[in-house]
């Protein structure tokens, strides 16, 4: 039944499933699996008074409402009015048709507007009760509505508390997909078969999987979607772990070329400070890695300024020592530069020699380059150690006695990109460094068995960086500061969360029924938030204002070389200010940078931000990291109070897994590239217990049942033979 075509369904002509496969909907199973995004509490009524009551005391509390540009709408809430007159119909511009009328309750009165919707002077009339749901706003006393969602009130009638939100595509509307969700439900009830392991359902008190499907689509109430939502969040997590456990995914590969003990007196020699001890046992590790029976496959993780570069090094210096060659792979030509510029002068005196390979490599330097990484013939010939970006794995480049590839933001690689470095030597040891201090609990989760080395302390005389969080009150004074740091002769950061600024589509996903939805997200609504400051405009602004300053800025959308050429003039020390979106949040070293300003600061996570502020107080100079925010919601106030209580990348990396799941901490891509394997609701899990029960529930059961043969792992093993398969395919 779940496999039969959707056309088998009342009302799925070719046209209709031509727009449901847009979306992948091809069968009845996937309609049933075909999740709400979101939900809408209807069922929480407001007095016309209550819902003032709250649009006041939220005018109250935002110091940028003045602003001409600034509407004020109240959350999405349901009031039951009562029409007090009949609907007026007017023609405005170019066609626009406008449906006024007034309704009531026992508190007060509200104008309703619709816009483009004729045909509403037919369906209401004066004396109905409707059931109005959307962002409600002031004018003066008088309370109004654009295009609300109305349900008429009729005596003996019940109206559904919850409502289903689905992600939609042209020619499919919110009322559409609700009935054809509900027409595959009825449909295909018989096949909804359970597929957990009885010990698993009994073990973690999950639903049966009936149930589940019934209450993600049409919930009785919010606590049985609550315990759905837990059902189905947890069999995303076990499942994924369970495909990669059972696919061997971890299993150790035996080493053609283990790497004897060798003595890194001389390296630390040559060091300018002493490794601190976290330094020292993860070189430890790494040593013991490289010297065993199998591959080394392990990740460097570390707080920013932690020193995970010289634990890098210490590495390379134990392969280049055992005869074989090191290869560092970075995602900008621009921390390409860098790397080779550190690396080059620690180890040239050393004797090991360094090359840097990238994208602008000159063509020459590249052939001679490409020369010298071809097998030794002479002694004192040849490169050690090859820095570059994705020019090493391009056409052409060939590695010698490669041992060891170290892979730095490794997040910002996908798989192909990664497994093509790999590829270059059989039984190469690998690297990869994280610029995300990453919680314990999703290690485990993205990462399973890769065996992870942390830096949990920072090294000695590092400064602390003041941070601070101000509204836009402060913004004189905020200039003032940038021109007493540029005046000593330092220079600024200023982060803005967007480019340009630009204006959503209405148009794009079911308008009316869009406008009122209810994410769940991390913020507050979008009318908590202040206005978007928009780096391009901002750098432009910021001229104006202080126009003695060599003020630049650069984005992500710039080309490549442009981007480089900006970032090198900053880090020349010829520009004073730089306004940036957040390319700047990785990979960039300027010591003489002491003040970073972060505008919209509620608008990013809580590790982009601790990452952020890496960039700053990395010289002699004190140093510090300014938020800029003017929301006013509980939750941007407990976070970027978090920011700015602790300088532990750990301990805000936990908060900010707790707070928007693992899904939103690591950004869609990252999740994605670790065997492709996808998270929908589990993206967006807060619970960490339950990804730890999750992944140890799924090591326990391919620990008994390696091949998931036994019986009461048979819809396990479907399941997981069907991630399997999209993985590849997804891969490939």
């Amino acid at each position: 039944m779940l496999n039969k075509p959707v056309t088998i369904l009342k009302n799925v002509g070719d046209k209709r499933a031509a727009a449901l496969a847009k979306m992948g909907i091809t069968t009845v199973g996937d309609l049933v699996t075909h999740f709400p995004r979101a939900y809408q509490n209807r069922g929480d009524i407001l007095t016309v008074e209550e819902v003032k009551g709250r649009l006041r005391e939220k005018l109250a509390s935002l110091t940028y409402a003045a602003e001409e540009k600034v509407s004020l709408y109240s959350d999405p809430c349901a009031v039951i009015l009562t029409a007090a007159s009949e609907p007026t119909v007017k023609n405005i511009r170019r066609g626009m048709t406008l449906v006024k009328f007034r309704a009531f309750d026992d508190t007060g009165m509200c104008d309703i507007t619709y816009f483009n919707m004729g045909y509403m002077k037919d369906v209401v009339h004066t004396g109905d009760t409707f059931r109005f749901f959307g962002r409600f706003s002031l004018l003066g006393n008088r309370l109004q509505a654009a295009n609300p969602i109305y349900e008429a009130v009729r005596e003996g009638g019940t109206l559904p508390a919850i409502v289903p939100v689905y992600p939609l595509t042209a020619g499919i509307t919110q009322k559409m997909m609700a009935q054809l969700t509900s027409d595959a439900l009825r449909y295909a009830r018989s096949a909804l078969t359970e597929y957990l392991p009885p010990h698993i359902l009994s073990e973690m008190a999950l639903p049966a999987y009936s149930y589940t499907i019934d209450n993600l689509h049409r919930p009785e109430s919010m606590a049985a979607l609550e315990i759905a939502q837990r059902r189905r969040v947890f069999e995303e997590l076990f499942f994924l772990f369970t495909a990669l456990a059972a696919s061997g995914n971890k299993k150790k590969q035996k080493s053609r070329y283990p790497m004897g003990d060798i003595d890194l007196s001389e390296f630390k020699s040559h060091l300018p400070f002493e490794l601190t001890s976290a330094q020292e046992r993860c070189v430890s590790e790494i040593a013991r890695d490289l010297s065993g029976e199998f591959v080394m496959n392990r990740m460097l993780t570390g707080d920013v300024g932690s020193g995970k570069t010289v634990v890098a090094a210490a590495a390379l210096y134990l392969a280049v020592k055992n005869g074989y060659r090191g290869a560092v792979m970075v995602p900008t030509e621009i921390l390409a530069a860098q790397h080779y510029k550190d690396l080059s002068a620690l180890f040239e005196p050393m004797g090991i020699r360094c090359a840097l390979l990238t994208g602008s490599t000159p063509k020459r330097e590249r052939d001679a380059i490409l020369a010298s990484l071809s097998p030794i013939t002479m002694e004192g010939m040849g490169t050690d150690i090859v820095i570059g970006t994705h020019a090493l794995i391009s056409g052409g480049v060939e590695i010698d006695r490669l041992g060891l590839a170290v892979i730095d933001e490794q997040h910002r690689f996908g798989v192909a990109q990664r497994a093509a470095l790999l590829e270059k030597c059989e039984s190469l040891h690998s690297l990869t460094m994280s610029a995300t201090p990453i919680p314990r609990t999703l290690t485990l989760a993205l990462y399973g068995e890769i065996d992870v080395s942390r830096i949990d302390e920072l090294p000695k005389g590092r400064q602390k960086i003041d941070t601070f969080v101000v509204n836009e009150g402060y913004r004189d004074r905020l200039n003032g500061f940038i021109r007493k740091q540029v005046d000593e002769g330092h220079q600024v950061y200023i982060v803005c969360p967007a480019v340009e600024e630009k204006k959503k589509d209405p148009s794009a996903e079911d308008a009316e029924e869009m406008s009122n939805v209810t994410f769940g997200s991390i913020w507050e609504t979008e009318t908590d938030l202040p206005p978007l400051k928009a780096a391009e405009s901002y750098a432009a602004s910021l001229a104006e204002q202080l126009p003695e300053l060599n003020i630049a800025f650069v984005h992500g959308k710039l080309k490549p070389k442009q981007k480089d050429t900006v970032m090198q003039e900053f880090s020349a020390g010829n520009v004073d200010v730089l306004v940036s979106t957040t390319v700047i949040e990785v990979g960039v070293n300027v010591p003489n940078a002491t003040l970073m300003i972060v505008e919209n600061a509620e608008r990013f996570g809580l590790s982009q931000l601790h990452q952020l502020r890496g960039r700053v107080g990395r010289g002699s100079a004190k140093s510090y990291f300014i938020l800029v925010s003017d929301a006013r919601g509980d939750t941007a106030r407990q976070r970027l109070a978090a920011i700015k209580s602790t300088t532990d990348g750990f301990r805000i990396a936990e908060y900010d897994l707790e707070q928007r799941g693992p899904g939103d901490f690591l950004g869609s891509d990252s999740i994605k590239q670790h065997g492709q394997m996808r998270l929908s609701l589990a993206a967006g899990c807060r619970d960490t217990g339950l990804i730890e029960r999750a992944v140890a529930l799924a090591k326990a059961t391919v620990a008994d049942d390696p091949t998931l043969s036994k019986e009461e792992n048979k819809g396990l093993a479907e399941k997981v033979q069907k991630l399997l398969r999209e993985s590849e395919n997804l891969v490939n």
